[in-house]
């Protein structure tokens, strides 16, 4: 992807000078996340408090794996990014008649604080509707080439797409109907199965960002969008269990399987519109 011509976004707050120190290992963190929103919607976030804690295993000394130099360049492309993503939904909102809000984009090393709880880099990227930020570890970028294989320049675009494709939801409104309907869930599953459902959203307005990127400052090359599908595939529930657990249980998908990321990353990539994520 040529991304060194475009623009760099200014809705980046660095906060990497106040970071390192403890870190919490497993998906803790994100069910503390999601207690905050569902008591911002006055909703119980017992439930998500519990399983929060029952997910958080240990806590390790956090090492940055990067060079000072890779930051440098993490930190310039994940601006560039960003102003792609912008560029993108403000015309795709006037299409609309919306106006389009820029969220801020939160660099940490290590740890950190959102309106949503803790964010550690063990969490991954993860975006917070009570504040409207994407907090991101630039050591993500390391992870995701060593732990998940998905060499290139793409990959990391295609994970802050979909998280900014969680700013995009909230804007519009189906965070607040999400929610809702996994509050009023009548079982676990039936929750879980609503949150893949946010999710593949998610990976569908990423897709509708890539189809748009030539618009912008960005532009693709051969390879990017194979590149995203195999991030989409490698970032896969059922492929996330079969390495941690040796084994897939299909009903506590939370984000959905291999397959289904890869179909939606490119079912908004092939219709190139809000409606098509509908």
């Amino acid at each position: 992807m040529r991304w060194k011509m475009g623009r760099r976004s200014g809705n980046i707050e660095d906060r990497r000078s106040s970071g390192g120190g403890k870190v919490i290992i497993g998906g803790g963190g994100t069910m503390f996340a999601i207690a905050a929103v569902v008591y911002f919607l006055g909703g119980d976030p017992t439930p998500y408090l519990v399983e929060g804690a029952q997910r958080t295993i240990d806590s390790y000394q956090y090492s940055n794996p990067l060079s000072e130099e890779q930051e440098k360049e993490y930190a310039e492309y994940t601006a560039s990014i960003l102003a792609g993503t912008e560029d993108v939904w403000r015309t795709e909102f006037s299409k609309i008649g919306r106006s389009y809000k820029d969220p801020t984009l939160v660099l940490f090393t290590g740890t950190s604080q959102s309106a949503c709880g803790g964010a550690n880099a063990a969490m991954g990227p993860f975006y917070c509707p009570l504040d409207q930020k994407v907090y991101l570890d630039l050591g993500f970028f390391h992870e995701l080439e060593t732990r998940h294989k998905a060499a290139g320049d793409f990959p990391p675009a295609y994970v802050i797409a979909h998280e900014v494709g969680h700013h995009v939801q909230t804007l519009l409104g189906y965070t607040h109907e999400n929610m809702r309907s996994r509050q009023s869930a009548r079982s676990q599953s039936e929750a879980n199965q609503l949150s893949v459902q946010f999710e593949l959203q998610a990976d569908c307005l990423a897709g509708v960002w890539a189809a748009k990127l030539n618009e912008t400052g960005l532009s693709l090359e051969e390879g990017d969008i194979r590149e995203a599908i195999v991030t989409a595939g490698q970032i896969g529930d059922d492929v996330l269990q079969k390495e941690g657990r040796g084994y897939v249980v299909p009903d506590s998908f939370t984000h959905g399987s291999a397959a289904q990321r890869q179909e939606a990353f490119m079912q908004g990539y092939r219709g190139g519109n809000l409606n098509v994520c509908r």
